[in-house]
């Protein structure tokens, strides 16, 4: 049998990850498209490893048993309708990529604390001016999402000395961390919050979800930390509440449209602080691992980790 690894990759993504692969699936037969001919070499293809791929790349494939994702977001996959339907799908959970989540989380939330967007400025203008100090444990941070990426984070930020609540759409426990689960209980996490991080997926119920109406639900003078999805927000909303002061500052490393055009009002606005999509970039040296443990299971008869609900969006 034989592994599939479609992706859109360019030359420097496939230098990076082809070894890694191979390190981590010795005894693999490992295709790129190209390498799969016929009906033959497309029998042979039971597992596909795949990362934003073509449209239909994965069609014509019989023997497929498992689709593994190198990426921590299916949305786009779960988006392509050519997606073989009834075959499992794994999203990459990697401890790794978790603690690089929560290194950003972090610095975001520290820099939000200390004004340190707003020293940058002080430099930029040549202006010497000290900012009155705020405390860790005077601050509540909102830790929206408590999947793998949000717990790890959530534990971070307790680890710091900020009051941290969290939200998800289902119960979760988190220690340190007072949690809440539900839509009617977003409005109160929200008011609550000095600093929202958003780290949820992207599902039908979440596109859209910081509109004016929900953004007008967050504390008067709070800042909007978006490492997630850019569909999560509704941009021009988001510029209003800036713009008319509800809002102090919004980071955001994601869009929704990437690359962020050149003319956007975001690279200019004073009160946004953008970064190219790499809060949490997957890494290969321990991702492989991650994509060599499950293709054993698979081969093993053991049960797959981190399998996607296709009626949940992750």
């Amino acid at each position: 049998m034989s592994i599939l690894v479609a992706t859109n990759f360019d030359d420097a993504e496939w230098r990076a990850w082809w070894p890694q692969l191979e390190a981590a699936l010795p005894g693999e037969r490992l295709l790129r498209a190209g390498d799969v001919r016929d009906a033959h070499d497309a029998a042979a293809v039971d597992i596909a490893i795949v990362a934003n791929p073509p449209r239909g790349a994965l069609q014509g494939l019989p023997s497929l048993k498992l689709m593994q994702s190198l990426w921590a977001g299916v949305d786009k996959l779960l988006a392509d309708p050519t997606l073989p339907a009834g075959v499992p799908l794994a999203r990459m959970v990697d401890p790794a990529m978790n603690e690089t989540m929560a290194e950003t989380v972090l610095w975001a939330v520290l820099s939000l604390q200390r004004g340190f967007f707003d020293y940058a400025a002080q430099q930029r203008a040549g202006l010497w001016r000290q900012q009155p100090l705020v405390r860790s444990n005077e601050l509540c941070v909102a830790v929206l999402g408590l999947g793998h990426l949000g717990t790890c984070a959530a534990q971070a930020l307790v680890r710091q000395g900020y009051r941290v609540i969290g939200w998800s759409t289902r119960e979760a426990r988190v220690d340190g961390v007072a949690t809440h689960a539900g839509r009617a209980a977003l409005p109160q996490v929200l008011a609550a919050a000095d600093i929202v991080v958003d780290l949820l997926p992207l599902t039908p119920d979440t596109r859209g979800l910081f509109d004016a109406a929900t953004l007008a639900q967050m504390r008067r003078g709070a800042s909007l930390v978006n490492l997630a999805r850019g569909a999560h927000v509704v941009d021009a909303d988001l510029l209003k509440a800036l713009d008319d002061g509800h809002l102090a500052r919004a980071v955001l490393d994601v869009f929704n449209t990437e690359p962020l055009p050149s003319s956007h009002v975001y690279w200019s606005h004073p009160r946004v602080s953008v970064l190219p999509h790499i809060a949490a970039p997957t890494d290969p040296r321990s991702a492989a691992r991650v994509v060599g443990d499950n293709v054993r299971a698979l081969r093993a008869g053991r049960p797959l980790a981190y399998l996607v609900d296709r009626q949940r969006s992750y």
